[in-house]
C-alpha cells in the first residue's frame, strides 16, 4: 500500500494538521529552523514547520495540563515538530560515513516527524531558561540515551538533578500519551510508529 503525501506547502489548507501557534502554553523554538542544530544551518526555511498532525497537537496540550499542574511555572518548550521529508533526507546525507545514523530514521522508512507525530521538547523554567538536561539538543552521544541513564548516573557523567530534569520531562509527556525512544532524552512519538506509518499522510 502507498503511503497517502502531501507537501509542505499544502498542510496549511489540511484539516488534519495543527498549527503549534494555536497549542496554548507551550515555547516554540524550532531548531532546524535555526543554525543552532548539527547541520548548522537553517533548513527549513521558507517553510513554516510550525505544526503537528491535530493527534499530537492534542497530546501536547495534555502535557501542557500536566506539567501545568505538577510544576507551576514550567514550560513545555518544542525544539522540533513537523519535518518535511525533504528534510530528513537532507539529515540523512549530512550523517554518511559518519557512523552516526543510529540517530536517525531512514528516510527509506521514513520519520515519524515527517507525518507531525513526533516532537522534540525539553523544559523551561520560569526564567526561561531551560532545564539542565546533560546535554544539549541533537547531542549524538550516549549521555543522550535514556536507556544508559542509570549508567550514566553511577559513573559521575549525569549528576541526580539532570536526570530529575529528563524524568519529569518524561513524565509529562508519557502521561500525555507520547512514548520515548532509547537514544535520545527530547523525542517523543505519538503513538505507534508502525501505525503512523501505515495509516497517516507523510508530509514531504
Amino acid at each position: 500500500m502507498t503511503t497517502p503525501t502531501i507537501t509542505s506547502e499544502q498542510i496549511a489548507a489540511h484539516p488534519d494538521y495543527r498549527h503549534l501557534s494555536t497549542i496554548a502554553g507551550i515555547g516554540i523554538d524550532l531548531r532546524y529552523a535555526t543554525p543552532h542544530n548539527f547541520v548548522g544551518r537553517d533548513l527549513y526555511s521558507p517553510l513554516d514547520c510550525a505544526w503537528l498532525h491535530r493527534d499530537a497537537a492534542a497530546a501536547v496540550e495534555r502535557a501542557v495540563a500536566w506539567l501545568a499542574a505538577r510544576r507551576p511555572g514550567c514550560q513545555l518548550l518544542i525544539l522540533d515538530a513537523l519535518r518535511p521529508h525533504r528534510v530528513q533526507e537532507q539529515l540523512w546525507e549530512a550523517l554518511a560515513g559518519t557512523g552516526l545514523r543510529m540517530y536517525l530514521a531512514d528516510p527509506a522508512r521514513g520519520s515519524i516527524h515527517s507525518y507531525g507525530m513526533a516532537v522534540d521538547a525539553t523544559i523551561a523554567a520560569e526564567d526561561g531558561r531551560e532545564l539542565d538536561m546533560g546535554t544539549g539538543f541533537d547531542d549524538m552521544t550516549e549521555l543522550s540515551h535514556p536507556a544508559l541513564e542509570p549508567e550514566m548516573l553511577a559513573a559521575g557523567k549525569l549528576a541526580a538533578q539532570q536526570a530529575a530534569n529528563r524524568q519529569l520531562l518524561r513524565d509529562a509527556m508519557f502521561g500525555a500519551g507520547f512514548v520515548g525512544i532509547n537514544s535520545e532524552w527530547w523525542h517523543f512519538d505519538c503513538g505507534d510508529r508502525d501505525l503512523v506509518r501505515a495509516g497517516f499522510t507523510r508530509v514531504l
